[in-house]
């Protein structure tokens, strides 16, 4: 396939733009890209798809969502309006915990089911390669179910899928005030088993005075790096609990939310390479005041990626474009850092080389867009205004 007369963001130094573009694909890898001025003699006789200068980017990537899940928490988001913060709110009961009730109830059957909608939401807004987590399952039965789950989606839809393993999520009411006994008998012993079975890419944990310590996630990201899989963490999103620092000693891909991070966490992030995933939906809906340092991340060279944190409590959104907006408008981001955190920078969150950048070698996953600037991803709110999507070099 050819792509012509394309603006195309090539996200591979900023926006990368260049203007009336073409892009060569060769099965699902794209084989060419730049000015077709420059278009090489024999590429001209392939099939041509006429952009009509629309703007062509990589295919989005939602480097964190929370996709699988029974249930709803309307009522929560009620009580929050009355006054009720997420905390108090969980301490109570609600907020993970509920979710957990719903999800251990569900059957894999029905948890694909509720979560195919959401993941078309997800498509319609651009996305091409999703990650999706446990953690509301919180058993060792119950977690498998859930990934089993979340790999089942790419046999349903046109989308890459990482799954990634959080029973480290919150401690259920049958280990109430053991967490350690809980990441002892729950929480790693899931791990093995979803390793063996092939169901994990990644392992992630909520490191919070709500979750769970350094100390006692230790011997749960010790054991991911023995088993070979990369660690990433929900990380300083109401306190400070050094868990960024934590994150990073252990070479995380990423650490997520960062409300609360400290110069410490973002020089150790730094050395890291560890990247920051900025998640304004919880923020909204939380409505929070702890702004991140997106300053401080730009000005120590930290990479931001952008994700919706798709989930039932705390960020029920499902619009990349909408997340990147909310990055613009509540924490400054610029839009090119906002659609570089959706797709170079998330593809980096997930351990990703092959995709997020439009270059010979690639994954030929493209969003081909009703704007003429890559600005207008974020500047419309809520808009989607996707013409089409190409997976893997094929045309939705």
């Amino acid at each position: 396939m050819l792509l012509t007369h394309a603006t195309l963001a090539t996200m591979t130094d900023g926006y990368g733009l260049i203007p009336e573009a073409a892009v060569v694909i060769e099965g699902d890898r794209i084989a060419w890209a730049g000015p077709m001025a420059d278009l090489p003699a024999t590429h001209r006789s392939l099939p041509d798809h006429d952009c009509g200068g629309r703007l062509v980017t990589p295919g989005l990537i939602d480097c964190h969502t929370h996709a699988v899940f029974a249930g709803h928490r309307a009522v929560e988001f009620e009580l929050r309006l009355k006054g009720a913060s997420y905390e108090e709110i969980a301490r109570a009961g609600g907020g993970i915990l509920s979710t957990v009730t719903a999800t251990r109830a569900a059957s894999e059957d029905a948890l694909l089911a509720s979560a195919l909608p959401r993941i078309d939401q997800l498509i319609a807004s651009g996305a091409t390669t999703i990650e999706v987590k446990s953690g509301y399952g919180l058993t060792i039965g119950d977690e498998l179910k859930m990934l089993r789950a979340a790999r089942r989606i790419a046999q349903h839809r046109p989308v890459t899928v990482r799954s990634t393993h959080l029973a480290a999520h919150a401690v259920p009411p049958e280990f109430k005030g053991d967490a350690t006994g809980y990441i002892k008998n729950i929480a790693l012993a899931s791990l093995r088993a979803a390793h063996a079975e092939g169901l994990v890419d990644a392992v992630d944990a909520f490191c919070e005075t709500i979750a769970f310590t350094t100390d006692q996630l230790d011997p749960l990201f010790a054991e991911a790096r023995a088993l070979g899989l990369p660690v990433k963490l929900h990380a300083e999103q109401l306190t400070d609990q050094d868990g960024a620092t934590f994150a990073a000693g252990h070479g995380a891909l990423s650490a997520d939310h960062l409300e609360y991070l400290s110069p410490e966490g973002i020089a150790a992030m730094a050395k890291a390479g560890t990247v920051a995933v900025i998640l304004p939906g919880a923020f909204y809906t939380l409505r929070e005041s702890q702004l991140p340092p997106i300053a401080a991340l730009r000005q120590a060279g930290v990479p931001m990626a952008v994700a919706t944190d798709l989930n039932p409590g705390s960020s029920p959104m499902a619009s990349l474009p909408l997340a990147m907006n909310m990055a613009c408008t509540l924490f400054r981001l610029t839009p090119e850092e906002a659609l570089l955190g959706t797709t170079a920078h998330a593809a980096r969150a997930l351990g990703l080389a092959d995709r997020g950048r439009v270059a010979p070698g690639l994954r030929a996953d493209l969003g081909i867009w009703d704007a003429d600037h890559p600005a207008e991803l974020s500047y419309r709110i809520g808009a989607t205004p996707l013409n089409t999507r190409i997976f893997g070099g094929r045309i939705d």
